[in-house]
């Protein structure tokens, strides 16, 4: 039995995270070759604090890419 963890910015519709169940479902049942029945997808939703990547958060890159705009 796979299981899957998907850890997500809040943010996205759940037509998007339904959409995206059924597409991993439907890759791993043809990878595996297992029944989609059998499939556990656990979807996570973070904060933009609670997401970093090299030691900025998304929600300061957010305010930086604002800044910057105005700038222009």
């Amino acid at each position: 039995m796979p299981i899957i963890e998907m850890h997500l910015m809040q943010g996205r519709s759940v037509e998007q995270k339904r959409a995206v169940a059924e597409a991993v479902a439907e890759a791993v049942t043809r990878t595996l070759g297992v029944g989609p029945e059998q499939i556990r997808l656990l979807i996570t939703e973070h904060s933009s604090e609670e997401f970093s990547v090299g030691g900025i958060t998304a929600g300061r890159r957010q305010e930086l890419a604002e800044t910057s705009a105005k700038k222009l």
